[in-house]
């Protein structure tokens, strides 16, 4: 799309973007990879982050400094006060505004929301508004959640990674289908079959001693069912003593300690610190299989990262994981632990091979951020062009 011929300069956009400290790795790359691929069209658009740093306030204060609950008053701090005033002073700096993650929706009531979008991974944020019954909350938390619902209701432009997410924003009546802009995340250029340059992996899976490996990368968050990830391993280490399994990304909580420690599998798990794109490419590579076994998923980017890499995946048997990985993966019903067993044991002995070689690569090269730049460019510049007749 060419940009009017009235203006003199390309259009400012604002990546309004999580903080550093915020700690989501998949936030930090939807936004980073944007604003580099809009960098491809220095003559169409002139990108800029704007992403200021979380202060430690409660995180100073004494005996409350190290809890969670100080972290979490300092992350409440920073969404709901020194972002939007961020958000203020930016708004005479740039033509249109680009809020990365729809849990920073809120931001656009200091925005021009005529102007603004915001990115929606997946509704869990909303949930305790949209479905009180199914995940109530505190009513701090609910009036929070207002709020962030009612930003993103009031964006010029909301944006979606499956159309799954589409169809559930609809469903809801949440917005309505002209506001919509469909943009798939895409693969960075580290996840590919050969090593990328700074693969650590080798040295992070040493203390397995070159065992075999189930790889599960994400959260310990409720959803993505870390509970039966480890009933699963439990159960296949009966028939593969030998196997072990490393999960990336999680920090368990008390009960998931106490689940491990009752299963027996403390000695076979690895839990590597955060790893970059290079090294977490090189543990895609070298496992026996790759597991999602969550029970709700926006995107799943372990899926077309793993798929990339050439690894084997087994997921959850959800619409958005099929959406995005198609014949590339073999599906699971969610948290069916016994067919989860037989299907990964298939796998393991040969009895049943993953889906080809071929069609994993295949599937996960449909997705590239240059095509996500650019459809997120075009959305704005018909925004912007829209605005000015």
């Amino acid at each position: 799309m060419s940009r009017s011929p009235t203006r003199a300069s390309p259009p400012r956009l604002a990546l309004l973007m999580d903080p550093r400290e915020e700690g989501w790795p998949s936030m930090d790359l939807v936004g980073e990879a944007l604003l580099d691929g809009l960098a491809a069209f220095p003559t169409e658009v002139s990108a800029e982050a704007v992403r200021p740093a979380m202060p430690s306030v409660a995180r100073r204060l004494p005996r409350l400094g190290a809890r969670n609950a100080a972290f979490n008053v300092d992350r409440l701090l920073t969404r709901f006060g020194l972002y939007p005033g961020h958000a203020l002073r930016a708004r005479g700096r740039h033509d249109a505004f680009h809020v990365v993650d729809h849990t920073y929706a809120q931001l656009v009531h200091a925005l021009p929301a005529e102007r603004t979008g915001v990115y929606c991974h997946d509704l869990d944020a909303f949930r305790s508004v949209l479905e009180p019954q199914r995940e109530p909350r505190p009513a701090w938390f609910r009036l929070m959640a207002r709020a962030q619902l009612a930003g993103l209701e009031r964006a010029a432009l909301v944006f979606h990674s499956t159309q799954a997410v589409r169809s559930e924003l609809l469903a809801r009546g949440v917005v309505d289908p002209a506001r919509l802009v469909w943009a798939p995340y895409g693969v960075s250029p580290e996840y590919r079959p050969e090593p990328a340059p700074g693969d650590r992996s080798e040295d992070v899976l040493a203390p397995l001693g070159g065992r075999p490996y189930l790889l599960h990368v994400g959260s310990a968050i409720p959803r993505k069912r870390l509970d039966v990830l480890f009933a699963i391993f439990a159960a296949l280490r009966e028939r593969h003593p030998d196997l072990q399994l490393v999960q990336q990304g999680g920090t368990l909580n008390a009960a998931q300690r106490a689940q491990v420690e009752a299963l027996g599998i403390g000695p076979a798990l690895l839990q590597p610190p955060r790893q970059e794109r290079p090294t977490l490419s090189g543990l895609y590579r070298r496992a026996s299989a790759v597991l999602v076994t969550s029970d709700a998923e926006g995107f799943g980017l372990p899926v077309i990262e793993a798929l990339a890499c050439g690894a084997p995946v087994v997921a959850s048997d959800l619409p958005v994981v099929r959406e995005v990985g198609e014949d590339g993966c073999t599906y699971c019903p969610v948290g069916d632990v016994p067919t989860w067993v037989e299907t990964l044991d298939s796998l393991l002995t040969g009895r049943q091979p993953p889906p080809p070689r071929e069609a994993r690569l295949a599937r996960a090269a449909r997705f590239t951020w240059a095509a996500h730049a650019r459809t997120v460019l075009e959305a704005y510049l018909r925004l912007l062009g829209d605005a000015r007749t």
